[in-house]
């Protein structure tokens, strides 16, 4: 997703609202933050099994998917939640299934209003030439295959995303709890170093080939659409069967399981009914479809649910989930160092942490839904 282009062709400017997006998908992370950790503390004190912290792995497995519950979820079963990991894919699983479910209930509703018409059917689509071979492009097979270059990018990317972690946990060092907490930190949230360093690898191709150094494109739009895709779909079925189902027999877990993403899906459901039709009145119904999609399941579940209604990606909503989710990577900075202090053992952590997403809240929905003096 980081080596795409996400500026309009023709203006040359970003479509959509990225800066709003991704303060928007900050926050419902926060507030799925609150609300797991408002439940996960009261219940700590009922079940010794609940770890008071755990709450925060409802926008891990909600916000960002499988991949980053498995692995904060993995950093808190390391530091004394049993079955953290399990919990956490667990919450993904569920979220999953409610973005579909909820989503096609309200986009049937919308419908039946007169709001918006549904796809009637999925019309497949002549796919012409210049889409995956442009005039500025390479060839689709020549010594090396196309889709073999995209590929082959995309390892680069997470090649320089490694060593730059390998170096990084070096000189934090792991000889304090502290330090630890940091390097599993680092490890935990490896998503943001690999969209950094997708960003510098593009424009770093943009640079030599505006030298003349590079004569074509190699980046294909298309290819990279199709792997995204692709590779979401295996990160959701790698995240099911990795569940640990023995793990989650315990009472208390599983109340817990059951409350916070009961509750957890409401509140995501009506914030974001609330601020799409405050950020996005031309196209609200895409936006939400889009957005709830992606903040209670995975990526592909919100273009799913657009091309119900948008098949042909003509609002913006789908390049304000690429956009958003870029620039979401700098103003979810403040949730990366909650994450990595909440489950140290003195109690004043839990409760600075606690706070800090309550404030962090408060701020990026005042920026959010201040209104633009013309």
């Amino acid at each position: 997703m980081g080596l795409k282009t996400v500026k309009d062709s023709k203006t040359r400017k970003y479509k959509g609202k990225p800066i709003k997006t991704g303060l928007l998908i900050v926050n419902t992370y926060l507030l799925q933050g609150i609300i797991g950790l408002v439940f996960t503390i009261i219940l700590g004190y009922v079940f010794t099994t609940v770890a008071p912290y755990s709450g925060l792995l409802l926008p891990m497995g909600f916000g960002q998917g499988p991949g980053q519950a498995n692995n904060i979820g993995g950093i808190f079963e390391a530091n004394g939640f049993v079955g953290g990991q399990a919990f956490g894919l667990a919450i993904s699983t569920i979220g999953f299934i409610c973005a579909s479910t909820v989503g096609i209930f309200y986009i049937n509703r919308r419908a039946k209003e007169g709001l918006i018409k549904r796809a009637s059917q999925e019309a497949s689509q002549t796919l012409e030439s210049t889409v995956v071979e442009g005039s500025e492009e390479i060839p689709v097979s020549e010594a090396i295959n196309k889709m073999s270059i995209q590929i082959i990018f995309i390892f680069v990317v997470y090649a320089m995303a490694w060593v730059f972690m390998s170096l990084l946990t070096k000189l934090i060092g792991n000889t304090s709890s502290f330090q630890q907490s940091m390097v599993s930190l680092v490890w935990g949230f490896n998503f943001i170093f690999a969209m950094f360093f997708a960003i510098v690898f593009k424009l770093s191709l943009k640079y030599i080939t505006k030298k003349g150094w590079m004569k074509r494109k190699y980046t294909n739009e298309y290819m990279l659409n199709r792997l995204s895709g692709v590779l979401f779909d295996f990160m959701v079925v790698a995240s099911l069967m990795s569940i640990n189902i023995e793990a989650l027999v315990d009472t208390g877990l599983l109340l817990t399981l059951f409350i916070i993403t009961t509750v957890g899906v409401f509140a995501t459901y009506y914030y974001l009914r609330y601020t799409t039709k405050k950020i996005y009145p031309d196209y609200t119904i895409q936006a939400f479809a889009t957005l709830f999609g992606n903040l209670t399941g995975t990526a592909p579940n919100g273009i799913a649910l657009l091309r119900e209604i948008d098949p042909n990606f003509e609002t913006p909503a789908a390049d304000d989930l690429v956009t958003g989710s870029s620039s979401a990577v700098m103003f979810g900075a403040p949730l990366l160092v909650i994450t990595g202090i909440i489950y140290m053992p003195e109690w004043y952590y839990l409760w600075i942490s606690f706070i800090a997403l309550v404030v962090f809240f408060v701020v990026f929905n005042y920026f959010m839904l201040k209104e633009k003096k013309n």
